[in-house]
């Protein structure tokens, strides 16, 4: 098995950034969803009830981000220096930094509604579930764990089944992993949890599989939102936790991980 794809998502519920490698930290890859997006009560804004959020395009350029979309200049946003304040994310109010009143009024006017960026400056300020991690495991604005697995087999198979059902098949970036296995059977990535599995030389503990939601059934490069895979995954896999896909990561190490990375199950 091998490493076939890696992408971070700088801001959450924004567009991806893809990547030769990475860094591995304690709380996810490098730069992976390190800024937010809420609304003026300070609580999250994500593409479930607002898919325009897919058009911010960001990239980084050392210094923080720019931050790019389709009929709009692109715009430069350095990492902030104010003090920081609490937002909501989900059921946590976190401390970050407001990227100020020319970041907020870009990201504003690209999604169509009043929005403030916010940037996560310390990620440890956040733990991983209790019940799947220890009491030191730290994660940015990713929904729970640092990282995401997916399986190039298993896509296959949803398309198989998509195919059954008369529906076109879906690429893996409806999924936003961060990291893609080649060269395993179909949810393979079942029988790994609980296990550890080693990408090229960093060890990654994985907790669980991955609940899907509505996120799923919109196209990232379109923003058109349909019926599937949440459909057919409620055919073929669902379970008493929801409907899974991908399986969660948490990094026993730091250090560095790169496409055609061997990949070992231990």
């Amino acid at each position: 098995m091998r490493l076939s794809y890696l992408a971070t998502y700088p801001i959450k519920s924004c567009y991806r950034v893809e990547a030769e490698s990475a860094e591995v930290e304690p709380w996810g890859l490098a730069g992976d969803r390190r800024w937010i997006v809420v609304d003026e009560a300070a609580k999250l804004i994500t593409q479930r009830d607002w898919p325009s959020l897919g058009r911010v395009r960001p990239r980084y350029n050392g210094l923080g981000l720019v931050l790019e979309a389709e009929g709009a200049e692109p715009l430069a946003v350095p990492y902030p220096s104010a003090e920081t304040s609490d937002i909501k994310h989900f059921h946590m109010w976190i401390a970050a930094t407001s990227a100020g009143d020319v970041a907020n009024r870009w990201v504003s006017q690209v999604i169509g509604r009043p929005a403030r960026l916010f940037h996560l400056d310390d990620p440890a300020r956040r733990p991983v579930d209790p019940a799947y991690g220890t009491p030191d495991d730290r994660v940015s604005f990713a929904d729970g764990y640092p990282l995401l697995l997916a399986n190039e087999a298993s896509l296959r198979a949803v398309n198989d089944w998509l195919a059954e059902e008369g529906d076109e098949p879906i690429a893996m970036t409806r999924f936003r992993p961060n990291v893609v296995v080649s060269g395993a059977p179909a949810w393979a990535e079942d029988d790994w949890i609980g296990r550890r599995i080693v990408i090229g030389e960093v060890t990654f503990r994985v907790p669980k599989a991955c609940e899907r939601c509505v996120l799923t059934t919109i196209d990232p490069e379109t923003g058109e939102k349909g019926r599937q895979p949440l459909r057919v995954l409620a055919k073929h896999r669902r379970f008493p936790t929801g409907l899974l896909f991908a399986v969660n990561l948490i990094p026993d190490m730091r250090g560095r991980i790169a496409i055609g990375d061997k990949i070992a199950v231990v």
